[in-house]
């Protein structure tokens, strides 16, 4: 009797959810932001209920898990920021499907309405497409005014306020194709994404750049510090022109981690493709070893390796640069393969030039950066954003010991 009221109470708690879900997706526009921000807190809820098989404080023979209170995320949605209470659980891992089908949807038809905007499809095949994909036609007016809109939720998106600290920082930047007087030319789209002490990511920055040079750089790092970006512990990027010095003057206290993929495939540029796979497991069991001096060491015999490999270029880009990829030593063990390389905003940056094939070349360098940053809210929005990245308690008792050591040295 029991089992069968259970079943019929996740029946009608599945019948909630979807009927909840389906008035959300019908009232994107006009939904006021408490009620999104009820709703979706609500979804989350029953989501935790049918997890642990049994609502909150419900004592029961059925129960799997138990809650364990909750943590506060921000999510930006088109009726404006909402405040999430995400559940946690006592044994297994809350991850929920809802906000990301509310993304998704949402964002699907920005998306959508830019890249045919900024690919020149004529406005009467814009009102063919939305009708046929949508149910609706969207009128010439209705396109101009949508796109102005997005334009102005995506500029107050990315020049929003920075708050919190972020421990670790990751930048890179991506070159797209503008016209300018007739000619095709280049823009660079400069990225940072930050993991928070909290251990979860965000897009913290999106801003053109005439190109990746200490200008670009340093008027990128300008704009993070305006809007609230306080000193990290670790830079990750590659050795970008311009950026080191541009660090230094606006960050000169966080130390800088030169990206190891990077790094080895500049070594790789100057080696024999035959030698290539002998000179790559030299230089990972650099990487390999316990602690810096250990690695050091082992990248002092790769570089007498490589000379007797008759390989003196490769030899020395090694012997320059291979201080610039150990930094990570200095951080949590269990950190190490997260920030020794640039791959979490690398594989960000592949998204990004796939949906830029779309358009091909840009009409100007502002429309580049605002299909970038459309693409890049809506990722921060999905599982990227919402699950946790990195367990940062070690790194906080690494900080105590380091201030710890400075008072009874002082």
């Amino acid at each position: 009797m029991q089992n069968s009221t259970s079943a019929s109470a996740e029946k009608n708690l599945s019948q909630v959810i979807r009927i909840d879900e389906a008035q959300i997706e019908h009232h994107l526009g006009e939904m006021v932001r408490s009620t999104v921000e009820q709703t979706l807190n609500g979804l989350l809820d029953a989501e935790a209920d049918q997890l642990c098989n049994a609502r909150r404080y419900e004592h029961t023979e059925g129960r799997t898990d138990q809650r364990a209170g909750h943590y506060q995320r921000k999510l930006h949605t088109q009726a404006g920021e909402v405040e999430l209470k995400m559940p946690k659980l006592r044994q297994a891992k809350f991850e929920t499907a809802i906000i990301e089908r509310y993304r998704r949807r949402e964002s699907s038809v920005e998306e959508a309405l830019m890249e045919m905007y900024l690919a020149g499809v004529s406005v009467r095949r814009v009102e063919d497409i939305t009708e046929a994909l949508w149910g609706m036609r969207v009128s010439a007016g209705a396109v101009s005014d949508l796109n102005q809109k997005m334009y102005e939720r995506i500029e107050t998106w990315r020049n929003r306020p920075i708050e919190g600290v972020y421990p670790y920082v990751y930048l890179d930047g991506i070159s797209l194709k503008r016209t300018w007087g007739g000619e095709v030319r280049h823009v660079a789209v400069l990225v940072a994404i930050g993991v928070g002490e909290d251990g979860y990511r965000d897009i913290l920055g999106v801003a053109e750049g005439c190109k990746e040079d200490q200008a670009g750089w340093g008027g990128f790092l300008a704009y993070l510090k305006r809007r609230g970006l306080g000193c990290p512990e670790l830079f990750i990027s590659d050795k970008c022109l311009g950026l080191i010095e541009s660090l230094g003057e606006y960050y000169p206290e966080a130390q800088w981690q030169r990206c190891m993929v990077h790094f080895y495939r500049n070594v790789f540029s100057v080696v024999p493709k035959g030698k290539v796979k002998q000179v790559a497991a030299m230089l990972k069991a650099i990487h390999a070893q316990e602690d810096r001096q250990a690695a050091q060491e082992k990248a002092d015999a790769v570089v007498a390796k490589l000379k007797a490999l008759k390989l003196p270029a490769a030899a020395e880009l090694v012997r320059e640069g291979i201080g610039e990829t150990l930094t990570y030593y200095a951080f949590p063990d269990r950190h190490h393969r997260q920030i020794r390389t640039n791959n979490p905003l690398e594989r960000i940056m592949r998204e990004i030039r796939r949906r830029s094939r779309v358009v091909g070349c840009f009409p100007d360098g502002r429309s580049a950066l605002m299909l970038a940053a459309a693409r890049l809210r809506y990722i921060a929005g999905t599982k990227w954003g919402t699950r946790r990245y990195m367990n940062m308690e070690r790194l906080k008792e690494l900080q105590q010991e380091r201030q710890e050591a400075v008072l009874v040295s002082a």
